[in-house]
């Protein structure tokens, strides 16, 4: 990945492609500690077979896991004592950042007086994730705009308007009311993006700030087909696609015979990362977990099957009633009778160990989220490199303002024509 004419500056890997490769070797030979769930996987092969690293995992203390649950990279150090294969992690997902200096954002973040309906974290993201791009590409393109917040915060440094597209009625008309009221130069459209008919003109800059699944992929292909001048895009929730797997845009990766293949849920394991939620929302949600793990343990020995069930998302009344409450829900809608002998505390307390347990093998699994990430990211910049675009990849803000801050920064090599593409 090499700079581009009239892009910013910025460091990037040499070789994607040998990067990938590395990332792909690597995540290969990790299997057996990232693709089993611990949630419904009590003895994953992994115990057996690397018990220094389970009993290395069995010795972390509550705090330990809550602070090596916002630090992998620490996690990684710390167990490549008894796995030394993991202290590669860390130069496999290093990546420089692009935002620049503090001054730089705060200059491209949209004021708080102007930031009408628009979250705290979203403006700043929004405010990193322009400080990234500059000097911008003219025309620009927000793609699933919103109410256009992204795109107001572009317009106070872009030298033309700000088109932006979005499917939701009710957001068009928000945004375009914002934009009026704060006399910013944007206007949104109202337009599926997904549409069959759905054209570009050519040389936009499209710009996409957490763009989910499908969405970011067809932004990525979009551009490149009708030859835009740049495309820069921080993607999102990769396992929303029409897809049952993964499914490569780069020829490089998609002709690879040793390339890993991804199901949907291993998609979504890279962003089941909650790293900005309130801490009441996250004592509530350990309270429902332990209360779901006890009750798989119930239901394993009233069917005297040894397997997980799935059971359902409970109506939100029941997260502040009991655990009885909450198995005699999940046995109705499981088709199962609870006898009265039924101990509910035994089963409560069964459910509170596993997920202590759960939680020790989710940091190991966790390890693997930001390889992964990074894997199916550098498949878009082989897949943009193959079309004709030199790019930059690196985080726009720290993972504590958002752990989705990957950013992908796309320009077209001047004179190079869409290259044709074969691969879906």
């Amino acid at each position: 990945m090499t700079q581009a004419p009239g892009a910013p500056t910025g460091q990037g890997f040499q070789d994607a492609f040998d990067h990938w490769k590395r990332l792909n070797r690597w995540l290969s030979g990790h299997q057996l500690l990232w693709r089993p769930v611990p949630f419904s996987n009590p003895q994953p092969d992994w115990v057996a077979l690397h018990p220094e690293l389970a009993s290395a995992i069995a010795t972390f203390s509550d705090r330990d896991c809550a602070e090596f649950g916002h630090a992998p990279e620490l996690l990684a150090d710390d167990l490549a004592s008894v796995m030394p294969s993991l202290a590669e992690r860390a130069s496999l997902v290093n990546l420089p950042g692009l935002a620049g200096d503090p001054d730089a954002v705060a200059a491209s973040t949209l004021k708080e007086v102007h930031a009408t309906d628009m979250p705290g974290r979203k403006r700043l993201q929004a405010g990193a994730f322009t400080a990234a791009l500059q000097p911008l590409s003219p025309p620009l393109l927000d793609w699933c705009c919103g109410k256009g917040h992204l795109a107001r915060t572009l317009a106070a440094s872009c030298r033309g308007p700000v088109r932006g597209l979005e499917w939701d009625e009710a957001l068009v008309d928000d945004g375009n009311r914002l934009a009026r009221q704060f006399q910013d130069d944007v206007t949104v459209y109202h337009q599926d993006v997904m549409a069959p008919d759905l054209t570009l003109p050519g040389g936009i800059h499209g710009v996409a700030l957490h763009a989910c699944g499908d969405l970011h992929r067809r932004l990525i292909r979009k551009v490149a087909d009708n030859g835009g001048a740049r495309v820069s895009f921080s993607p999102c929730c990769y396992h929303l696609t029409a897809e049952h797997c993964h499914r490569p845009l780069s020829r490089r990766v998609a002709d690879s015979p040793d390339a890993l293949l991804l199901s949907r849920g291993e998609m979504r394991m890279a962003v089941q990362e909650t790293v900005t939620a309130p801490a009441r929302v996250r004592t509530a949600s350990a309270r429902v977990r332990a209360w779901r793990l006890g009750f798989d343990g119930l239901q394993r020995a009233l069917r005297d099957i040894d397997e997980y069930l799935s059971v359902p998302s409970h109506p939100t009344h029941l997260g502040s009633g009991t655990f009885e409450m909450f198995c005699r829900w999940a046995a109705t809608e499981k088709g199962l009778v609870l006898p009265s002998s039924t101990d509910f505390s035994f089963w409560e307390a069964f459910g509170e160990q596993r997920l202590g347990q759960v939680r020790r093998h989710e940091l190991v699994r966790h390890l693997f989220r930001r390889p992964l990430e990074l894997w199916m990211v550098l498949d878009y910049v082989l897949f943009l490199e193959e079309r004709g675009y030199r790019v930059r990849l690196g985080h726009f803000c720290e993972r504590s303002l958002t752990p989705r801050n990957l950013l992908v920064d796309a320009v077209r090599v001047c004179g190079s024509p869409p290259a044709p593409h074969t691969h879906p």
